[in-house]
């Protein structure tokens, strides 16, 4: 009988300024791992440091007790640009979530988020999708669909009938398993098909996605060619 191997355990950077703040984000990986899952195992540092460790390849970073602000996410950017930053900030500020995510990070959580509400988060980066509250993707759109006609006149890009209906979901906040689930599809085809719309957009992330194809008018065009698995 051959054991399963546990999966490598993977180094989480944690910034924050804060003793009380460190302890309790240090919480978040106390929990037990799900079988199957890796354990999450965390790094504390200074930012030059947690940069300088190539093992390290998400950060979480607590914008309430770390003194370089927002600033902070464009210095990850710049110097680790493959580094996954997840962001706790203040509740209730939807323009500093957006600065956030514009600035790098693949997820923002307020600060009254509970350690267990931080590991779902984490995870959902690690499975390579965006968490963010949905009211501010809903408000998103709603802004982006007011854009100006000279912004919705831009050409249309090329987009298979699969990857519109992939599209259509990222724009619900659907994440792969549930898009994989929704078109009875397998959830890497969905990273396929995420990952080719990033290269026709040229976006980064998820939101920038969202944002490009709305502000390229990419969804009404019926002429674009059908297919695609």
């Amino acid at each position: 009988m051959t054991l399963k191997r546990s999966p490598e355990p993977i180094r989480i950077g944690v910034l924050a300024g804060e003793p009380i703040r460190l302890e309790g984000l240090n919480m978040i990986f106390e929990q037990a791992p799900p079988l199957d899952q890796p354990q999450l195992i965390p790094v504390f540092g200074t930012l030059e440091q947690l940069l300088s460790d190539p093992a390290v390849e998400y950060l979480v970073v607590d914008l309430n007790s770390s003194s370089g602000g927002l600033q902070t996410l464009d210095v990850v950017r710049r110097s680790r640009p493959g580094m996954r930053q997840i962001v706790i900030g203040p509740e209730h500020d939807d323009d500093k979530v957006l600065e956030a995510i514009v600035a790098g990070a693949r997820a923002y959580l307020d600060s009254s988020a509970s350690p267990e509400t931080v590991r779902m988060a984490l995870d959902v980066v690690l499975n390579g999708s965006i968490w963010a509250p949905r009211r501010l993707l809903s408000k998103l759109i709603d802004r982006l669909l007011g854009v100006p006609d000279s912004h919705a006149a831009a050409p249309s890009l090329q987009l298979t009938a699969r990857e519109r209906q992939v599209l259509d979901l990222i724009l619900l906040a659907r994440s792969n398993r549930e898009i994989a689930n929704q078109l009875g599809i397998e959830e890497r085809t969905v990273k396929a098909h995420v990952g080719r719309l990033m290269r026709k957009t040229g976006a980064d992330n998820r939101i920038e996605l969202s944002m490009r194809a709305l502000n390229h008018s990419m969804l009404p065009n019926p002429a674009a060619p059908s297919g695609g698995k």
